[in-house]
């Protein structure tokens, strides 16, 4: 099946509520110019009022008798892989947030980051109820959950997230005043870890569950976890687009990490068992190929508005 690309007809669960968030990805005008109206912090802000959610509202029945009862021991194997990458990725965000927060230079901004915390605690309580009252796995506690299903992540996950992310969150604790550090960090986690790797793994899971018939609790919520983070790549995108603005060095620091982080970004997409250097390869009818060309096209939109095409 030929996944849709963010040019062309979007998956049912992007509703239209996704376009007010001003995400330049789902702006088919950054196509053709950088000059696109993106919101304040301040309106981003109200907008996160707006749009609130509670996990404790779905009702995961109908998924657990999908996971026990339709979906195939393999299937559900290799589904592991995607779920555990959300579950561990947001926790591990969400520890990595305070130092981006409190080196914020604006109060706007600063506020704007506490609700993007607040989400991504609310993003690993999703996971956590979804694989406990579905029966993904049989641990009691968070930390024991977590630990388990971090078994199916590859080692380029951890180079992201353990080495990448937290070496510029550690140096932004240390010396909140390091704006470069500020740059890089927002550009590895706005840009890359959510921009391009959680919104495409959410795109993908969410239009194939839609396409089986699949976890609809699930994907209702997932769909809420994904316009969250579209509200949060906008910030992203604001943001570097002032700096880049405010002096041409911050131009470079985004290219620097891009550069960097980019290749390992792209073996994260891979599931562990996936053939080397085979883009053709398949998982649930999308290939390696359409996943990278899907995340490259939200990406150079992204790009183009900040400055940087």
């Amino acid at each position: 099946m030929e996944a849709r690309e963010a040019t062309g007809t979007q998956s049912r669960t992007e509703r239209a509520d996704f376009q007010a968030t001003a995400d330049p990805a789902l702006m088919e005008d950054a196509d053709r110019t950088a000059d696109v109206k993106l919101l304040s912090y301040k309106e981003l802000y109200l907008l996160w009022e707006r749009q609130q959610w509670q996990t404790q509202e779905l009702d995961f029945s109908r998924d657990r008798e999908d996971w026990n009862e339709r979906i195939s021991p393999e299937e559900r194997f290799q589904r592991m892989h995607g779920l555990s990458s959300f579950f561990i990725g947001e926790q591990k965000v969400a520890e990595e947030l305070g130092p981006i927060m409190r080196a914020a230079s604006t109060e706007d901004q600063r506020i704007f980051l506490c609700t993007q915390i607040a989400d991504e605690a609310r993003h690993v309580r999703f996971f956590e109820r979804f694989y406990r009252e579905v029966g993904v796995l049989e641990s009691d506690g968070l930390s024991e959950m977590l630990e388990e299903t971090s078994q199916h992540l590859n080692e380029n996950f951890g180079r992201l997230f353990d080495e990448m992310l937290k070496k510029r969150t550690d140096r932004l604790s240390a010396e909140p005043e390091d704006t470069e550090a500020l740059v890089e960090a927002v550009t590895l986690y706005h840009m890359v870890i959510e921009g391009m790797l959680a919104l495409t793994g959410q795109h993908f899971i969410m239009d194939f569950n839609e396409r089986e018939g699949t976890l609809p609790a699930f994907v209702e919520g997932f769909q809420n976890v994904a316009r969250d983070e579209h509200r949060h790549v906008a910030f992203g995108s604001v943001f570097l687009r002032d700096k880049v603005r405010e002096d041409e060095r911050y131009k470079q620091s985004i290219q620097r990490i891009l550069e960097e982080a980019l290749p390992v970004a792209d073996e994260v997409l891979s599931p562990p068992w996936a053939p080397e250097d085979d883009d053709d390869w398949e998982l649930f009818g999308y290939s390696l190929a359409d996943t990278r060309k899907f995340a490259g096209t939200c990406l150079m939109r992204r790009l183009k508005v900040i400055g940087l095409q």
